[in-house]
Order: structure tokens, then C-alpha cells, then sequence
């Protein structure tokens, strides 16, 4: 009797550990930093990196989509390495403060850095990422089409990613979160500083062609002449902070949009240009663009 009680108390315990590893197991979200996708566009293979929300492999249903920028420097380990992307979301969507969503986190830094097509147009990044990321990524992982569901957010040049996709491309995100976001050159002497800051030969380009392409991804520039329906389409979020060099453009944005009666959150926090402020950021992002992801 006393044997058989033993065992069927091991059983017991068995069950109940096997239990609570499963509960445990279905509070974290899964992480996958190394992908790739082969893009023409690009004649490269580009990486991305992924996170899956906690209970994406024990549902059937579409989630809605994060595309989260990095920052100069990084590719598209840094907001998982640095940012801890995978604990402050797994903790969000446990909290209630978040829904659960699928994050994309694309490589900019590889071949040649930034979220754009160059001005001659010979390495098209942002059009690997609408016509070849973003299709890829929405039938490789069940994730919701819709405008609705769909947000992107980053940091520093990724911030600056964020503005421009979102002004860009209004129809595609339901929501913007540029944080400490490089708002782009406002001048040709800026624009050509930056360029041989980036050992960047533009021999032949001449002003009329940087002006234009100024134009096109300038922050503020676009802000001022894109259509107002389209500018209120989306929800914005700015967060900056007091002591980051890049203050003054995100300030800059935040007046341009005031002065356009853009409705949008305009946050000034103590910090700089640093990840210990966007990992502080990145818990109020995901609350932002899940309000959003709940109605329209």
C-alpha cells in the first residue's frame, strides 16, 4: 500500500511539474535573430529577426505586426541583444498592457546602411522592404494585412525609418513610434556633411537632385505638404530625450504637426541618446500601437 502510494504521488508530482513547465513555457514568446530572405531587388541575401508572441504556436489565429527599426551601428540583433525586445514584450502582453504581436526586426546595416533608396536610386532599400520584406514576412508568419494591424516603430535612424515609412506609406501602418528619431537633412550643405561623415561619394549629384531627395525624407518637409487626412491617418508617438542630440528635429516635428492640428503624443524625458531610454520607450510603444490595433 505504501509503495503504491509513493507512486502514485511520483505520478502526481510528474503531472504537476509537466504542468507548470508548460504554464511557464506559454508566459515567454519565441525569438529567432538569424532569418533570411534572398531579395532581387537588393542581388543579397538580407537577414531579419523575429519574435512570436507567447502563445503563437499553441493558436491557429493571425496576429497583428510590429516592424521595429534599429539604430546606425546595429543590424537586426539590436533591439534583442540591447533592447530586450523578448522580456519587455513577453512582460507586456502578460500584463494586459499589450496585445500579443508578431515583431519584425529587418537588417539595415548590411551592404549599405539605411532604411532608404539612395539618390541614385541604385540600392533600393525601401523598396526591398515594401515589395519584397513585408510580403515575405506576412506569408511566412500568420500576421493580419490590414492597415489596422499593422505598426512600425524605432530608434535613431530606425526612428527615422519610422517617419518616413509612415509618411511614405500611409495606407500600410495604423500607428508610428519613432524614438531619438533622425529626422533627415534639411539643407544641401547638411546633406552633404552627413554623406562624407559616411564616406559617401556623391560626385555628380547635383544640388537640384539633393534638394529633391530632401524633400522626399525630411520629416518636416513632408509633414508640411502631405495631404492632412492622410497625416491624421495615423497614429503618432515622438519620444525624445532632453539631453539627445537630435532634440532639436523631433521638437521641430512635434511644432510642424501643432501647426497642422495633427493629433500625437509628443514625449520629453530625462536621457539621451542611449538604450537605457529606449528600453524604457519600448514598454509604452507596444501599449501605444496595441490601442490602435484594438480600434480605429
Amino acid at each position: 500500500m505504501c509503495k503504491e502510494r509513493r507512486k502514485k504521488s511520483g505520478m502526481v508530482f510528474l503531472v504537476l511539474l509537466c504542468g507548470l513547465t508548460l504554464t511557464a513555457n506559454a508566459q515567454h514568446g519565441t525569438v529567432y535573430d538569424n532569418l533570411s530572405i534572398a531579395s532581387e531587388i537588393l542581388d543579397s541575401e538580407k537577414k531579419y529577426a523575429v519574435y512570436l508572441p507567447p502563445d503563437y504556436f499553441s493558436s491557429e489565429r493571425s496576429y497583428p505586426a510590429l516592424y521595429l527599426l534599429h539604430g546606425g551601428g546595429d543590424d537586426q540583433t539590436g533591439w534583442i541583444q540591447f533592447g530586450e525586445v523578448h522580456h519587455i514584450a513577453d512582460k507586456a502582453i502578460r500584463e494586459g498592457k499589450a496585445t500579443p504581436m508578431v515583431i519584425i526586426m529587418p537588417d539595415a546595416s548590411t551592404g549599405q546602411r539605411g532604411y532608404f533608396n539612395d539618390i541614385t536610386n541604385t540600392w533600393r532599400y525601401e523598396d526591398f522592404f515594401f515589395e519584397e520584406l513585408m510580403p515575405h514576412v506576412e506569408e511566412e508568419f500568420r500576421i493580419k494585412s490590414e492597415k489596422r494591424y499593422r505598426a512600425v516603430a524605432g530608434l535613431s535612424m530606425g526612428g527615422g525609418g519610422s517617419f518616413m515609412y509612415a509618411l511614405h506609406r500611409p495606407d500600410l501602418f495604423s500607428s508610428a513610434a519613432p524614438l531619438s528619431a533622425s529626422t533627415g537633412a534639411r539643407s544641401v550643405e547638411q546633406y552633404k556633411g552627413l554623406m562624407g561623415r559616411r564616406g559617401v561619394d556623391i560626385t555628380g549629384i547635383s544640388d537640384s537632385q539633393i534638394e529633391e531627395y530632401i524633400s522626399r525624407h525630411n520629416a518636416i518637409s513632408l509633414i508640411e505638404s502631405l495631404p492632412v487626412d492622410d497625416l491624421k491617418s495615423v497614429r503618432w508617438f515622438i519620444d525624445c530625450g532632453d539631453d539627445d542630440f537630435l532634440y532639436e528635429g523631433n521638437s521641430l516635428v512635434h511644432i510642424a504637426l501643432r501647426k497642422r492640428e495633427i493629433p500625437h503624443e509628443f514625449r520629453i524625458r530625462d536621457g539621451g541618446h542611449t538604450w537605457t531610454y529606449w528600453r524604457e520607450s519600448l514598454p509604452v510603444v507596444l501599449e501605444f500601437v496595441s490601442q490602435r490595433f484594438h480600434q480605429f
